[in-house]
């Protein structure tokens, strides 16, 4: 796990709320990505993130082809990395702050995920910190990183 990554495996969602703010959108990333769920606030948060990326999501796979700031990606599920869940990707403002960050939209491109709306900034060079919305209510946080 990406030292980044296990840092914020510790962090309370309001410190993981104040990084976020404190971050700027920078550029979506492109290729490959490995996925961590962060489920903050419980001591389970380090298992809860295992079993997540063991059973569930490992990630997501980016392609900026509209340009830097304009994609799709999708998601790799299952034990096998399987790629699907398609969502367009764009630069938008926050629901967390209205400032600037890469909106990761499932509205027009899933079915079952259409009130599905992430959003991440860089915290740090190819490391992204992101936020789970359904609907406008807030779920859980997630980190990326590039591969």
């Amino acid at each position: 796990m990406h030292p980044t990554v296990a840092k914020w495996l510790r962090m309370s969602r309001a410190e993981l709320d104040d990084l976020y703010r404190r971050s700027s959108a920078g550029n979506p990333p492109n290729g490959d990505t490995s996925g961590t769920a962060i489920v903050s606030g419980t001591p389970l948060t380090k298992a809860l993130a295992a079993l997540a990326r063991l059973f569930a999501w490992q990630g997501k796979v980016f392609d900026l082809f509209a340009g830097p700031d304009k994609g799709i990606l999708l998601n790799k599920v299952t034990p096998f990395s399987l790629t699907f869940i398609v969502a367009k990707v764009y630069k938008g403002p926050s629901w967390l702050d209205g400032a600037e960050t890469i909106v990761i939209d499932y509205s027009s491109t899933s079915f079952f995920a259409r009130k599905i709306r992430d959003e991440i900034r860089e915290v740090e060079p190819g490391v992204y910190l992101g936020l789970v919305w359904w609907g406008k209510q807030r779920l859980i946080d997630f980190a990326l990183v590039r591969d």
